[in-house]
C-alpha cells in the first residue's frame, strides 16, 4: 500500500501548488494554514516510508519459504509426513513444493525425480525391471514413473535418498497424487502449493501431456506458482493461466546445462532477464548464482537480484538444506546462510527452497532485521567451550577474541601447566589433541601415563612455556569422521596465552560479564611432577585484581570434587562440579554432597534428553529439576552448530536445539564452541511470547519421532533400562596430595622392575620405531 499512499501524495501536492498561488494573493491566513498542512502530510509521508516494509524483496513484502517436497530434511521426499511436518513447522504461507511426475495412465504424482528408484523402494516391490530411457539428453537407467500405472504404485512406499539423513522412516509413506497434497492445502487456507514440472520434454516423448494435467489442476484449486527449466513449457502454459492466480517460474540450473526446449545454456540464459520477463514473474535459481563460493568460502555476490529486480522479476535461491555442504563463513550455522540471503543490508531474494523450512521461517520471522543492539529476550548463560573454538584453534588469542565479539558472557580458560610452571590455558593437558606437535621435534617426548588418559601423549609438563607458546595451534575437528571440518584457512590461526595474559585482557573487558577457568589433573600435578595448578590458579587471580569485589563473576570448574573444596578454603569464587557421565538422576546424599562445596553444576546434554540412534527418546530426565531444587545452577554442554552432533528431532538446525533445551529444561547456561549462534538466539523477537509464539520458535516435542517410528515400524516395547544415577560415591574425592618436591631430571625415567612391586604410575617411552610408526597415525 505504500506506492498508493505516495501517488495521493504526490497528486495533492501538485493540486497544492496552485492552490498555494490562489491563497498567497487572496488570503494571507489561509496561505500559512495550507503550508502547516503539507508539512505535516509530507511528515507523515516520510515516517510512513520509515516504518514501511524494510524488505528489500522486489514487492517489498518478506520473502517466500517453499519447503521442497515438505520437510524432506528429515522426512522421504514428498511423504505425507513431510508435508504435515512443513505445515506444523513453518510460516503461515509456507509453499509446498512438488516435482510433479506422470504415471503411465496420466496420474500425477509428487517425486522427486522420474526415476522412481532413487526415492523409493521400487526395486525390491518389482525387481530387475529397470529401463533406460534419454532424460534431457543423457541415457538414464532406473525404474520410471511412466512403466507403472498409479495402481501398480500402491505397495511402492518412499524413502529417503539422501544417503547422510536417518533411513528411521524408510518404507513406510505411500507415493502421493498431487490432489493429496493439495487437499492438505485447501485445510490450512494460507499455505500455497508450487508444481514443478521438470521433465516436460520427457513426458511428450512418452505420449503424456503435462501442459493438460497442470491445467486441470489449477482449474480445480489455485495453483500459485508453476516452475519450469523449460521455456517451451511455460510459454506454451502462459496464455492458458490466470496471471493473477498463478506466477509462472523459469528455473535456472547448472550454467553449463540446456535448455531442451532452446538449447541455450543456463548462464547464456542468464543474460536475457528481459526476454524471460516475456512469459515468467520470476526466476528460480541456485544459491551459487547470487553469492558464489570458491574453495569453501563466499566470494563477493553477484547483481543477479538487483538486475531481476530492474526488469521486474521475483528471485527464488534454490539448494538450502540445513545439512548440506555450507560456506565456512557460515560456521554450520544454517540460520545465518538464510539472513545472508534475506537480510544483507542490499538485497533480498523473494524466496528460498528448502529442505528444511523451518530456520528460513524463524529467520524470516525472528531473527531477520533485528539491531546489533538488540535487548536480550533471554536470561541463560552463554558460556564459551575454548573460546570460540568452532571458528579458531581452541583457547588461542583469536578464539578468545572472537568470543568476546560474539557475546560470549562467561570466557573459558582450561588451565594446564608447563614444565617450568607456568600455567596456560589450552583445552587438554595432552598437547597432541590441539597443536602440530607430533610434526616437530618433540614427537619423541610421547608417554603413556594411564592416570591421565589411554594411549600416548605429548603431555604439557613435559615442555616448558617457551617450547609450547613456539608450538602451532590446530583446530579441533570433534565431526571429522563425517567428514565435517571447521574453517580450514585458519585452521593454524593464533597464538596461545598464559593465564596471566588471559587474565589481563579479560578484566579490561567491560562487555564480558565474567570468566570460566577449568582445573583437571590437580593431584596428578601435585603428587607426581611436583606443580600446584590450584596455587597457579589462585595467585593469578589475585594478581590480577580479581579478589576484590569487582563487576566480573569468577567461575571455578572442575570434575573433581577436592580441588573444588581447596578453592572454598582459600577463596570466595562460584564453584562449577562437572558431571563428566550422563547420569538422568542423582541422589539424594549425592546432591547434598555437592552443595557442600558448589554452587553450580556442569551436565551433558544427554543427561538432560536423553537419546537413542539419534532420536530423543523421552521427555527431560529428573537430574535438572533436582538440583536446581536445590539452587545449583545447572549449565549444559556441548552446544555445536554441526548438525551431526544434535539429535534428528533437532530439524538439523542449531538454534533449535539451543531453543529446545532453554524452553523444556530450563537450564541456567549452555556451554558452547559457537558462542554466536546463542548470543543471537537471545535477541530473537519470538521469545516470551507465550501462546502467541509462532511454530518455528517453539520447542520440539521430545520423544515424538521415536514414538512415530515405534509405531511405524511395530517394533516390541522394550522394558525400561535403569536410570543412570549419580551416587555419593562418585562424588566424594579424597583429599588433595601435598605438592611433592620437584625432580631434577626433565622426564621421569622407567621405573625397575622389581619382583614384588606394581608401580603405581606407567609411563612407557617409545621406541624410535614405535615413534616412527605414531608419528605417521597422528597425521
Amino acid at each position: 500500500m505504500y506506492w498508493f499512499n505516495s501517488l495521493l501524495v504526490l497528486h495533492f501536492i501538485t493540486f497544492s501548488k496552485h492552490f498555494l498561488n490562489f491563497a498567497a494573493m487572496c488570503n494571507p491566513r489561509a496561505f500559512v494554514l495550507l503550508v502547516l498542512v503539507l508539512k505535516l502530510l509530507l511528515l507523515a509521508s516520510v515516517s510512513a516510508k520509515s516504518n514501511g516494509s524494510q524488505w528489500k524483496t522486489l514487492t517489498g513484502s518478506p520473502p517466500l519459504v517453499i519447503a521442497r517436497g515438505g520437510f524432506s530434511g528429515l522426512l522421504p521426499d514428498s511423504s505425507e509426513a513431510a508435508y504435515d511436518l512443513a505445515l506444523q513447522t513453518s510460516v503461515a504461507d509456507v509453499a509446498l513444493w512438488c516435482d510433479v511426475q506422470l504415471t503411465k495412465d496420466a496420474v500425477g504424482i509428487c517425486v522427486p525425480d522420474p526415476d522412481l528408484d532413487l526415492c523409493s523402494v521400487i526395486s525390491v516391490v518389482f525387481p530387475n525391471q529397470s529401463r533406460s530411457y534419454l532424460v534431457n539428453g543423457v541415457q538414464t537407467t532406473g525404474y520410471f514413473s511412466v512403466d507403472y500405472t498409479f495402481k501398480d504404485l500402491s505397495d511402492v512406499h518412499l524413502r529417503q535418498g539422501v544417503e547422510s539423513r536417518s533411513d528411521a522412516f524408510d518404507d513406510f509413506f505411500q507415493i502421493l497424487t498431487v490432489d493429496d497434497v493439495t487437499k492438505k492445502i485447501v485445510q490450512t487456507q494460507t499455505a500455497a502449493l508450487w508444481l514443478n514440472i521438470q521433465h516436460d520434454a520427457f513426458y511428450r516423448q512418452h505420449k503424456l501431456n503435462m501442459k493438460s494435467f497442470v491445467l486441470s489442476v489449477s482449474k480445480k484449486v489455485r495453483v500459485s506458482y508453476i516452475s519450469s527449466p523449460e521455456i517451451g513449457f511455460l510459454k506454451s502454459i502462459k496464455p492458458l493461466v490466470n496471471g493473477k492466480r498463478t506466477k509462472l517460474v523459469f528455473r535456472f540450473l547448472d550454467k553449463n546445462d540446456t535448455d531442451p526446449s532452446t538449447n541455450q545454456t543456463y548462464g547464456s540464459l542468464l543474460k536475457r532477464l528481459t526476454f524471460i520477463k516475456t512469459f515468467a514473474s520470476g526466476i528460480l535459481v541456485p544459491k551459487g548464482y547470487i553469492w558464489p563460493v570458491e574453495a569453501g568460502y563466499l566470494q563477493p555476490h553477484t547483481s543477479l537480484v538487483s538486475d531481476a529486480h530492474k526488469v521486474g522479476l521475483q528471485v527464488y535461491a534454490s539448494g538450502f538444506s540445513n545439512d548440506d555442504s555450507l560456506s565456512f563463513n557460515y560456521s554450520y550455522d544454517p540460520l545465518a546462510e538464510y539472513l545472508q540471503f534475506i537480510d544483507n543490508g542490499t538485497f533480498s531474494v523473494d524466496g528460498v527452497l528448502s529442505d528444511n523450512p523451518v530456520t528460513p521461517s524463524a529467520a524470516i520471522g525472528c531473527f531477520s532485521q533485528l539491531d546489533t543492539n538488540a535487548t536480550k529476550r533471554d536470561k541463560t548463560l552463554i558460556i564459551s567451550k575454548f573460546g570460540a573454538s568452532g571458528d579458531y584453534p581452541a583457547c588461542t588469542d583469536e578464539a578468545y577474541n572472537k568470543a568476546i565479539s560474539d557475546g560470549v558472557d562467561v570466557l573459558d580458560c582450561p588451565v594446564q601447566m608447563s614444565k617450568d610452571g607456568t600455567p596456560f590455558c589450552l583445552n587438554s593437558i595432552d598437547l597432541l589433541e590441539s597443536t602440530t606437535v607430533a610434526k616437530s621435534s618433540f614427537i619423541g617426548n610421547s608417554i603413556v601415563i594411564p592416570e591421565i588418559k589411554s594411549g600416548q601423549g605429548i603431555f604439557a609438563f613435559n615442555l616448558t612455556w617457551t617450547d609450547i607458546k613456539g608450538l602451532t595451534p590446530s583446530i579441533l575437528n570433534p565431526s571429522a569422521k563425517f567428514k565435517m571440518f571447521r574453517n580450514p584457512k585458519y585452521m593454524n590461526t593464533g597464538t596461545f596465552v598464559t593465564l596471566s595474559d588471559f587474565l589481563s585482557k579479560t578484566k579490561n573487558e567491560t562487555t564480558l560479564p565474567g570468566i570460566l577457568i577449568t582445573v583437571e589433573n590437580a593431584a596428578y600435578l601435585a603428587e607426581k611432577q611436583g606443580l600446584s595448578v590450584t596455587n597457579a590458579v589462585i595467585d593469578a587471580l589475585s594478581s590480577a585484581g580479581y579478589d576484590k569485589p569487582g563487576s566480573q563473576k569468577v567461575y571455578l570448574q572442575s570434575t573433581d570434587s577436592a580441588v573444588l573444596l581447596k578453592f572454598k578454603e582459600k577463596t570466595n569464587y562460584e564453584l562449577v562440579y562437572k558431571i563428566d557421565k550422563i547420569k538422568y538422576d542423582a541422589s539424594s546424599e549425592a546432591i547434598e554432597d555437592i552443595k557442600s562445596f558448589a554452587d553450580a553444576v556442569v551436565i551433558n546434554k544427554k543427561s538432560v534428553l536423553p537419546w537413542d540412534n539419534g532420536f530423543l527418546t523421552s521427555n527431560t530426565t529428573r537430574i535438572v529439576p533436582k538440583l536446581q531444587a536445590s539452587n545449583l545452577s545447572v549449565f549444559v554442554e556441548t552446544f555445536s552448530n554441526e548438525f551431526v552432533s544434535q539429535a534428528w528431532d533437532f530439524l538439523s538446525d542449531s538454534t533449535v536445539d539451543i531453543n529446545s533445551f532453554i524452553q523444556n529444561a530450563g537450564i541456567d547456561g549452555i556451554v558452547t564452541d559457537f558462542p554466536k549462534t546463542a548470543a543471537r538466539y537471545r535477541k530473537n523477537r519470538c521469545l516470551n511470547l507465550g501462546e502467541k509464539t509462532p511454530p518455528y520458535m517453539l520447542p520440539v516435542q521430545v520423544g515424538s519421532l521415536y514414538a512415530l517410528i515405534s509405531r511405524l515400524s511395530m517394533a516390541p516395547a522394550q522394558a525400561p533400562a535403569p536410570l543412570p544415577l549419580l551416587t555419593e560415591s562418585e562424588v566424594v574425592e579424597p583429599p588433595l596430595p601435598d605438592v611433592a618436591e620437584r625432580a631434577s631430571a626433565p622426564l621421569p625415567r622407567d621405573p625397575p622392575v622389581t619382583k614384588n612391586a606394581q608401580p603405581k604410575v606407567t609411563v612407557c617411552y617409545l621406541s624410535n620405531a614405535a615413534v616412527f610408526v605414531a608419528f605417521f597415525l597422528l597425521l
